[in-house]
């Protein structure tokens, strides 16, 4: 290994400085030019920052996630990830902030937020007691609230554990993980449906917010992924320490989160489908036609097909230039399953990909890619102090792992 302390080493430290700045000022601009055309077209301009806010805020709770489910379980593949993880649960405060134009945009995105279409619509006004304004952004605010005071005590529980040496903090950190991954869990099921089912309110499934949950997850993992692997590249930080069987353990994970995914898009489609019923039907008749049913037939063969045809490979999980591949693959994929889920609702003429579309994602994934970059290089890049970490480290080269 290259350091004994796992610090990020003074020249790589100075590049991801660059790419630190360079990400913050490409982002600004980016979202300085939707901004602009925001003025023109505010309508695609809400569309568009809405899917592409939903990739990062997913990718950050998605590793919150992670980590919480590491301190349950006490697997090996946890440990080496959990700074990566931790550092992008401390970029929530910026999410927090950049929610701003969704909640600026509520009468763009949201027909429940107008007072005269719900009293035409019996149905909006049965709903209008939970899709309200004022109550919306309550229940933000509880979202930001629960996430920000779990991934507080979870990285300061842990930073004090690298400082004291006290196992006492792992205990604590399990405990806490516990309740974490039931809020978790709930509030990413009532986030979707607030900011994403009630798009088209009249439309309804009671696994939608599964669905979320199993692509954030994917998300979150492929972001390990590429990072561990560019890490233990040869003169990285982590030379010599992330092994073979390391990234055989999360690109099972990968595996297990791409079926998953497969299992929950499906089942919602089929259980739909199926019952032809009028107040559900119409969300897929959507995005079936007009040319949306090409990116729906992208999901099916890149989302889920060739990533788990390759992650069958056994040798595949174990090779870090060719797993960061696919991981870089599903991160695409991840961008056009949002896009395929929002964008329909917002335009009914059919499939257009407009300049925004393109823009914003660069744009919000420019900061968040700074700040992350920014937490990432303020702690070593593994908890030194955890109890399991030399056992974690053999892991990763001491015997060849099984399927």
């Amino acid at each position: 290994m290259s350091t004994s302390d796992f610090t990020i080493p003074p020249q790589l430290g100075r590049d991801l400085h660059r790419v630190q700045q360079r990400s913050l000022i490409v982002g600004a601009v980016a979202l300085v030019a939707c901004v602009i055309g925001a003025l023109s077209s505010p309508d695609q301009f809400f569309r568009s920052y809405l899917f592409s806010y939903l990739f990062y805020l997913g990718m950050t709770l998605g590793c919150m996630a992670l980590v919480m489910l590491q301190y349950l379980t006490s697997g090996s593949w946890g440990i080496v990830i959990r700074r990566i993880t931790e550092s992008a649960t401390r970029t929530i405060p910026l999410l927090a902030f950049l929610f701003l134009p969704i909640l600026i945009g509520i009468p763009r995105l949201y027909s429940w937020s107008h007072d005269e279409i719900v009293k035409a619509d019996p149905l909006l006004q049965h709903k209008h007691l939970y899709l309200n304004v004022p109550f919306f952004i309550v229940r933000v605010l509880i979202y930001f609230l629960g996430w920000w005071i779990f991934a507080h005590f979870l990285n300061k529980w842990s930073h004090e554990q690298d400082t004291t040496g006290r196992d006492l903090r792992g205990r604590r950190l399990q405990l806490l993980s516990g309740p974490g991954l039931i809020f978790y869990a709930l509030s990413v099921t009532f986030a979707s449906v607030d900011w994403v089912m009630s798009i088209s309110p009249h439309w309804y499934s009671t696994i939608f917010g599964l669905l979320f949950i199993a692509g954030q997850g994917l998300s979150a993992l492929s972001l390990c992924i590429a990072l561990l692997v560019i890490l233990s590249a040869e003169g990285g930080p982590l030379e010599g320490v992330i092994g073979p069987t390391h990234l055989h353990d999360i690109g099972k994970l990968l595996l297990a989160f791409t079926m998953l995914w497969a299992y929950f898009s499906f089942s919602q489609f089929l259980i739909i489908w199926s019952g032809n019923l009028v107040g559900e039907i119409p969300w897929y008749l959507e995005r079936l036609r007009g040319g949306w049913q090409w990116i729906g037939l992208l999901l099916v063969v890149f989302h889920f097909a060739f990533p788990f045809a390759m992650l069958l490979s056994r040798s595949l999980k174990r090779a870090g230039p060719r797993l960061i591949r696919i991981a870089g693959l599903v991160i695409f994929m991840r961008f056009v399953d949002l896009f395929w889920i929002v964008a329909p609702d917002a335009s009914k003429g059919g499939l257009r990909l407009h300049w925004m579309d393109l823009l914003a994602p660069v744009g919000i994934g420019g900061l968040w890619l700074g700040a992350f970059l920014f937490q990432l290089q303020k702690w070593p890049l593994l908890p030194v102090r955890d109890p399991h970490l030399e056992e974690a480290i053999a892991h990763g080269g001491a015997h060849e792992a099984s399927y």
